[in-house]
């Protein structure tokens, strides 16, 4: 998978998904650190790439948009040390893999994790 990591989010994180095999970038590195939440959603919506971010915001610009992409993980954990987002991440992998290929926002927090599939209904 490939994944767009927003300012707010360890690049030590994304160096530890390349050792998983995952492609990633960081929006500070590609001149996007001031852009908004949604030039970022487009960007990783043309790279298809999966927004990993702690910003509540992604989630409602989806879950608005109507848009079936791009998957976002939001983290909402008490420890923000770039190993605990890894191994949170990857204890959750059988779980989120799939809804993020098909696109989905991802809550991941310290004892649950909820999977909202795009588009977002009204029923949701």
């Amino acid at each position: 998978m490939k994944f767009l990591l927003n300012m707010n989010m360890p690049r030590a994180l994304g160096r530890r998904l390349a050792t998983e095999g995952h492609e990633w970038r960081h929006v500070r590195d590609i001149a996007m650190a001031r852009a908004s939440d949604s030039s970022i959603l487009a960007e990783a919506k043309d790279h298809q790439e999966i927004v990993l971010t702690h910003d509540l915001d992604y989630g409602h610009l989806l879950a608005f948009s109507g848009e079936t992409a791009p998957s976002v993980v939001i983290f909402r954990l008490r420890n923000t040390h770039p190993d605990n987002l890894f191994t949170r991440i990857k204890n959750s992998w059988t779980e989120i893999n799939n809804p993020l290929r098909e696109g989905a926002i991802v809550t991941l927090e310290d004892a649950s994790l909820r999977i909202r599939k795009l588009p977002v209904s009204e029923a949701d």
